[in-house]
């Protein structure tokens, strides 16, 4: 299968670099084309430009940083929406607004391409292992068309239902991850409150019905303090203002999803954005 990746960042040059592994032929577009050079390295072709790109492959995958990058790669000038094949699937693994994805395939159906919210989970291991759990919104024959693509970066690929649907599973799956980070900061909070070690509080849990991929990895960092990022703060910034933001399109209150997203406003706020999102637990800790 031809591919084409635009977004050659932390998530998608280990993708790209997977589906090569995988036998896929791979040209690329970047913004800064220094940041294709190992792809170029590793046998992908270089494009001119989105539209350029689009021209060429069958699917096309884009991995950026928000609603209005996916917009402009694949519906402003020279985007990939100008120069489309017939057939082109548009395979958008950005984490963007759900109401966004549905506006962005809406339009690039009007060029005859169809377009698939798949948002991720997994962070850069789940990129460089091509273990990533994918969340999939839009047409079920478009997701059968792309699925070699989708098999070489990620382990789990889930249909969600119509366009956006990727993207609200995507939002939840925000909430439980910075939800469960609070938990986790006040757990550690409270067993040393007691001058009780943590550390032993922690193998404990895991072996019961409190257990969480968060309590494993970030309870780790919050006893070590390690905050080197996973998923750095000021992304899970973007992302939990999405949550908010579709929350309020609805109609409804997310209590602990938006004192979470405080919290990681106020982390950015203090210039710690680069740091792992957990590092809330830092401000947790100070509070009384």
């Amino acid at each position: 299968m031809h591919i084409g990746y635009i977004g050659l960042g932390i998530m998608g040059r280990p993708c790209a670099l997977n589906l090569l592994k995988a036998g896929h032929r791979v040209s690329v577009w970047a913004r800064r084309p220094e940041s294709a050079a190992a792809l170029l390295d590793a046998g992908a072709n270089w494009a001119e430009s989105p539209a350029a790109l689009a021209g060429q492959v069958e699917v096309l995958v884009t991995n950026v940083s928000d609603t209005a990058d996916v917009e402009a790669v694949l519906l402003g000038e020279q985007g990939a929406a100008q120069g489309a094949r017939s057939g082109l699937i548009c395979v958008d693994m950005s984490t963007i607004a759900p109401n966004g994805a549905r506006r962005i395939a809406a339009q690039l159906a009007g060029h005859g391409v169809e377009f698939l919210d798949c948002p991720v989970s997994g962070g850069e291991v789940g990129a460089v292992n091509g273990t990533l759990t994918i969340m999939v919104g839009g047409n079920a024959d478009a997701l059968k068309k792309a699925r070699p693509a989708l098999m070489a970066m990620g382990q789990t690929i889930t249909h969600i239902g119509a366009s956006g649907a990727g993207q609200v599973a995507k939002a939840c799956n925000q909430i439980a991850v910075a939800v469960g980070v609070a938990a986790v900061a006040e757990i550690v909070k409270l067993a040393r409150a007691c001058d009780v070690d943590p550390a032993p509080v922690r193998a404990a849990l895991l072996g019961g019905f409190g257990q969480s991929r968060v309590l494993d990895v970030h309870g780790q960092r919050m006893i070590d303090d390690n905050y080197a990022p996973g998923f750095k703060a000021k992304l899970h910034a973007k992302d939990m203002h999405i949550v908010m933001d579709t929350a309020r399109e609805q109609g409804i209150s997310l209590p602990a999803a938006e004192r979470t997203m405080q919290l990681i406003d106020q982390l950015v706020a203090q210039g710690e954005g680069e740091l792992d999102s957990s590092a809330i637990a830092r401000l947790i800790w100070r509070q009384n």
